[in-house]
């Protein structure tokens, strides 16, 4: 599938997904059609615990409070499965909610699939109305968008 375009529907979704808070894990399915009336970035990521990856949801997670301020939620995805992601959430501090695309369903949807290689490192902004705002598809997968543009983005939305 083709990436929407800024302007479009976001695809919705349900995926299956963990948070850790206070140390401890609670599972959920997390339904983008839910979030409907606030801002979601979706930070799309090829692997738990790489470098890069943990590079990327470290810089989101240290502005995570700017993000919830401005009454927008951050979700990441990958296809790896929940004890994975909780392995890797706790060695990175991280306490947003990590989305398990094991069939890759979501990640062809937003068109970001690779065929033999997984993912690109991408991110949208889906606005509080389900429609994409703003995004940034990697065309490899060492560069991401410092959470400072992606903040500025959301500030768009809200101003």
């Amino acid at each position: 599938m083709s990436i929407p375009a800024v302007g479009d529907p976001a695809p919705t979704f349900t995926l299956p997904g963990m948070i850790i808070r206070d140390g401890v894990r609670s599972d959920a399915e997390y339904d983008l059609a839910s979030e409907y009336g606030r801002t979601v970035v979706l930070a799309f990521y090829p692997g738990d615990a790489t470098p890069v990856c943990t590079a990327q949801l470290c810089s989101y997670q240290q502005e995570l409070d700017d993000f919830d301020d401005l009454g927008a939620v951050v979700w990441g995805i990958s296809p790896q499965a929940l004890d994975s992601h909780e392995t890797f959430a706790r060695g990175a501090s991280l306490t947003f909610p990590l989305l398990s695309d094991i069939a890759s369903a979501v990640v062809r949807d937003y068109g970001v699939h690779v065929p033999g290689l997984g993912l690109r490192r991408s991110v949208f902004v889906i606005g509080p109305d389900g429609i994409l705002r703003w995004r940034h598809v990697g065309l490899v997968g060492l560069r991401f968008p410092k959470a400072a543009a992606i903040r500025a983005q959301i500030e768009q939305l809200v101003a």
